[in-house]
């Protein structure tokens, strides 16, 4: 009876149907709306399309194309199928020695940023004054790292004559020079990597933050001493931050070029020690002109990070830990 009546105090349109279903008319308004806001959305993301389509996407796919072919920049692209592919693993032992040299670099390089920057970021968490401060100034060598400047001033510090090697001769050692060395060159390139810890400094103290307090005083009337309580909490509390500085900084430290390019001349000197494999990428297509070649080291490259971030995603289910995991 109830639902009768209020059935019929429905506003009825002129076409019997009530007014929640909106007339023709009305529909074609929504629908010219609906169109001109897409093509404003459209509109205001036509650059970045426009960009992501002549700068990333169109080279791409020309790159893949080069990979299959003999392309020395002056003369057409000559069509040999997966020549360089093969040549790459089979007959080119400097492309080996670039893998093995970036293999080593990665595997030195990013565990030492990580732990780093993680114990800087556990003292800064302790309530320092002025934390802002100290913040930005462990920040800057983030910003200056990368850069060719930066790279020069190293040859200057680990070079023979260099600030290193003073600081050595204070206690009566001698020095050499550790960027001539085949055996330490290397060594002084994860340095400067290293050297530029301050963005997953501040990524890992933004992490810190988010840990309730209460789980800490909570382990503390329970008995937990302090590695007890890192090990409980801080630490599944910081794997999702751990999984976010670790991949990039895996991704950064493979594609890793200006450094090695400025402190060997772009040469990979002394020995290859220093050949990474952006370098000698660099060197194929750029100083021997084999473009071709050149594009299937690069897309060698990006397959090998695809498997390598898959792999790493797939593997966070087991030990990266979300607040509602249980």
């Amino acid at each position: 009876m109830t639902q009768a009546v209020l059935t019929d105090q429905l506003p009825q349109n002129t076409f019997g149907g009530d007014t929640l279903s909106p007339d023709p008319e009305r529909r074609r308004v929504m629908r010219r709306n609906r169109r001109r806001n897409a093509l404003s959305a459209y509109g205001f993301l036509s650059p970045w399309m426009i960009g992501m389509v002549v700068i990333t996407l169109g080279p791409m796919i020309a790159s893949l194309y080069l990979s299959f072919t003999r392309y020395d920049l002056i003369g057409s692209p000559a069509w040999v199928g997966m020549d360089n592919y093969v040549r790459m693993f089979e007959s080119d032992p400097r492309y080996l020695k670039s893998v093995a040299v970036t293999v080593t670099y990665t595997a030195l390089s990013v565990p030492c940023i990580l732990i780093f920057s993680l114990l800087l970021a556990l003292f800064l968490n302790r309530g320092m004054r002025f934390l802002s401060v100290y913040r930005a100034l462990f920040y800057i060598p983030s910003l200056l790292g990368s850069s060719v400047a930066i790279a020069v001033l190293w040859l200057q510090v680990f070079g023979s004559g260099g600030i290193f090697n003073a600081f050595l001769g204070l206690f009566g050692i001698d020095g050499q020079s550790w960027i001539g060395n085949p055996n330490t060159a290397l060594y002084t390139v994860v340095a400067l990597a290293v050297w530029t810890f301050g963005s997953t400094m501040v990524i890992f103290l933004a992490g810190l933050r988010q840990i309730p307090m209460s789980y800490y005083e909570a382990a503390q009337i329970d008995g937990a001493n302090r590695w007890q309580q890192f090990w409980s909490i801080t630490f599944p509390h910081l794997t999702p931050v751990i999984f976010f500085n670790g991949l990039l900084t895996l991704v950064n430290s493979l594609q890793s070029f200006t450094p090695a390019y400025v402190i060997s001349g772009g040469t990979g000197q002394p020995a290859d020690s220093l050949l990474l494999y952006t370098v000698y990428l660099y060197q194929k297509g750029f100083v021997d002109f084999q473009m071709g070649y050149a594009s299937a080291m690069a897309w060698a490259l990006l397959i090998a990070l695809g498997l390598l971030t898959a792999g790493i995603f797939w593997s966070s289910r087991y030990w990266v830990f979300y607040g509602e995991d249980s």
